[in-house]
């Protein structure tokens, strides 16, 4: 069975942030290429706080495979310098009934 993950970053310094729009489009693609997502497009998303909201849908499967494939690994250590791996939780919007978010196009597919 498949499974939506809504996976956050945010920008340890916003001075970074089209380095780290760029890890993200890579992810996107990467995961896309390597057939470890579904066809369903993504959403790339952004929170009052700068946060981004990476929302794509995983192959049964494969977010256990993602973890020991070299080429995802490598862009998330990339991504490590860039950003914290957020929590839902930790997002402004995760207290409001219905949390708006900014749309960021462009960027995932």
């Amino acid at each position: 069975m498949s499974e939506v993950v809504i996976a956050m970053y945010r920008p340890w310094d916003h001075a970074n942030e089209e380095a780290l729009k760029e890890l993200i489009r890579q992810h996107n693609t990467t995961l896309r290429v390597e057939q470890l997502i579904t066809e369903r497009p993504a959403l790339l998303l952004q929170g009052e706080d700068g946060t981004y909201l990476e929302i794509f849908e995983w192959l049964p499967g494969a977010a256990k495979k993602a973890h020991d494939h070299p080429a995802i690994k490598k862009i998330w250590k990339r991504m490590e310098e860039l950003c914290e791996f957020a929590p839902l939780i930790s997002l402004p919007e995760a207290e409001k009934t219905f949390p708006h978010f900014k749309p960021v196009d462009g960027v995932v597919t």
